[in-house]
């Protein structure tokens, strides 16, 4: 991962060079948007994992530009989601945490996890008032098509995909995961189940309803959105992709403890998950097969590619899938396994051949990149929290800012109530439990071991106040102390977590990399018998 890790003499030359020779800038290019839901960081083969095998996903960013210091704009689905169609923070359009009834207040504290803080409620849906992203290219002239993941709100608060700029929707509603599993027959009301795909996998029926959506509309400019529900849990692959990638674990060593405690809950230690490694493969080829629609219709040369997650990779909770290797934690988490994420952009008449970029950008960032990229008016009333990484692709440079994240609750995954800054080579984290916070040199610590927050309190405070006047600014909401909170039966519930959740996903470990292993009698559905 280290070579990815700052721009290069090489990287920096290819993209000053400007135009790739032979490829002219179009009028207005399509526009292939992929987003891959709780890929992490390190969850590629491109940005460093051995255990993975992504070939398809590795051609999008040799051939583009990769930022080694790209973020989503919070921990979890919801708020990055609709950052990434508004060009606003979680702060500013009020989405702090992923659509659920059971995630505030009252409601949080029957859930029975005991915590210090009540968190805050919140919005479960996008605002009508916002200007999307597909709304902003629909203006344009665009056909605009979605498939997928949707969680931003549903058919009841008439927050659909058709609500908010998509001429078409396939498979996108209020549920955050793959309800019916990840093999047809689909139970999703959004995405039609035929006879002959019976057994596909999801992923793969959303990129060929992508690229049929491409090959109707190839005469047109478009702006084709395509949010896998993969790699989300609970996670599934067929018996082939398993097999595959438990023998590859064994031939790599399967280590004796797969497992540590993290603050809050247990972490895994090692990118040794075949079920993991399987879900992974199908997301690649998928997007591999609407990859070869774009050449085979000769639209690959004016087609901007975008290529991210909307967070960090689930190292703790749901199925406990991976390891963010050097990072520390993954989603939900505070730390940047929790929020760096994968970030390509390709643009096809730009020299770019796999440049790195490691100025910080976010996902509120893409919005007015892809407007300004496509020769488009921006719209710096909607994407506030956004600016143009054009510069950048240029070869040029970008005023520097801070970047902000802010998470009033607890997250599934053991994330805390807490809010960050990032500026320059320094990260602060403010935790609301008991106001106190960390502080990060990212240069030198990247898996955020040593708080320097004591040693260096001049710049832990000047951060702070920068942090917390910006969170005034926006007025946002923040969790409440329960004053009834019972300390004992919070440690307790953490002390479960230690001695008998780890033990037990141990066990499950062991066994799911164990020969014999079968998850059920056919493979999740994969299996189909004529």
């Amino acid at each position: 991962m280290n070579k990815l890790v700052s721009i290069t003499l090489c990287s920096l030359l290819l993209v000053a060079c400007g135009g790739k020779k032979g490829v002219q800038k179009p009028t207005k290019p399509n526009i292939l948007f992929v987003l891959v839901d709780d890929l992490g960081y390190a969850d590629l083969s491109v940005m460093g994992s051995q255990y993975y095998e992504t070939p398809n996903i590795d051609k999008i960013a040799k051939s583009g530009t990769v930022f080694t210091n790209g973020y989503a704009a919070c921990t979890v689905c919801s708020p990055s989601r609709a950052s990434l169609m508004t060009g606003q923070s979680p702060a500013r359009h009020g989405i702090t945490q992923f659509e659920g009834l059971r995630n505030s207040g009252q409601a949080w504290k029957e859930r029975k996890r005991y915590t210090k803080l009540l968190p805050p409620e919140f919005r479960h849906h996008l605002d009508s008032s916002s200007v999307t992203l597909p709304e902003a290219f629909k203006e344009q002239g665009y056909a605009t098509f979605f498939a997928g993941k949707w969680h931003l709100g549903g058919e009841e608060q008439k927050s659909l995909p058709t609500d908010h700029g998509f001429d078409v929707n396939i498979g996108g509603n209020h549920a955050g995961g793959p309800n019916g599993g990840y093999f047809s027959p689909f139970n999703n009301p959004n995405l039609p189940n035929l006879p002959e795909e019976k057994g596909l996998n999801l992923s793969m029926k959303l990129a060929n309803e992508t690229s049929k959506f491409i090959k109707t509309n190839k005469d047109k400019p478009f702006l084709a959105y395509l949010s896998f529900y993969a790699v989300h849990g609970g996670i599934q692959t067929t018996k082939e992709k398993w097999n595959k990638y438990r023998n590859k674990a064994e031939k790599m060593g399967i280590a004796e403890e797969g497992f540590e405690m993290e603050r809050v809950l247990p972490a895994r230690k090692h990118q040794d998950n075949p079920v993991y490694a399987g879900l992974i493969e199908h997301v690649d080829e998928a997007i591999g097969t609407v990859m070869q629609t774009l050449k085979d219709l000769n639209l690959d040369k004016n087609t901007i590619v975008v290529f991210t997650s909307d967070n960090g990779g689930v190292t703790s909770g749901d199925n406990f899938s991976t390891n963010q290797l050097s990072l520390r934690g993954g989603k939900g988490y505070q730390w940047e396994g929790g929020i760096r994420i994968p970030y390509f952009i390709h643009v096809p008449w730009l020299n770019q051949d796999g440049a790195s970029i490691n100025v910080p950008v976010s996902g509120t960032d893409l919005y007015p990149t892809l407007l300004d990229l496509s020769g488009l008016p921006l719209k710096p009333t909607a994407h506030m929290d956004g600016v143009s990484l054009k510069p950048l692709l240029l070869g040029e440079n970008i005023d520097e800012r801070p970047l902000y994240w802010h998470y009033p609750h607890y997250g599934n995954q053991g994330g805390e109530p807490s809010s960050i800054i990032r500026k320059g080579k320094w990260k602060l984290v403010y935790y609301w439990e008991d106001l106190h916070a960390e502080l990060y040199n990212l240069d030198t610590d990247l898996g955020e071991r040593t708080d320097l927050a004591e040693s260096n309190p001049e710049m832990a405070e000047q951060m702070e106040t920068q942090l917390l006047d910006w969170l005034h600014s926006m007025d946002t909401h923040y969790a409440v102390e329960d004053p009834l909170w019972d300390k004992a039966a919070r440690e307790k519930w953490l002390e479960h977590q230690k001695k008998v959740l780890l033990p037990r996903l141990e066990k499950q470990r062991k066994e799911m990399l164990s020969p014999d292993w079968k998850p059920n009698k056919d493979w999740w559905g994969s299996e189909v018998t004529n």
